[in-house]
């Protein structure tokens, strides 16, 4: 049985490598807000990812060399998902990365 992906709205905090994934997703216009990726195989993840993957590889993989509109969004998006985590309990400092 192949593992799905819980959904960023579901993750331990939303902060994981396959949150950031859906976070910037949304950054891109790859998937719309309303989709968190909630049973998704991790393939279909995987997929998602080298789409993500491609979009940065345009800017240097730097939030910095987003165009305005993008690093604004970039901003909006990671700000309330890092205060969202923190109300989780998630820190930083622990590399709490599951």
């Amino acid at each position: 049985m192949e593992q799905k992906y819980v959904g960023f709205f579901n993750d331990k905090h939303g902060i994981t490598q396959l949150g950031r994934i859906v976070l910037d997703g949304w950054l891109f216009g790859l998937i719309p807000e309303t989709e968190d990726c909630s049973g998704w195989e991790l393939g279909r993840m995987q997929a998602l990812t080298e789409r993500v993957e491609k979009e940065w590889d345009k800017y240097g993989n730097l939030p910095s060399r987003l165009p305005d509109d993008l690093r604004r969004r970039h901003s909006e998006l990671y700000d309330r998902a890092v205060s969202d985590a923190r109300g989780k309990g998630w820190n930083p400092e622990l590399d709490d990365e599951t």
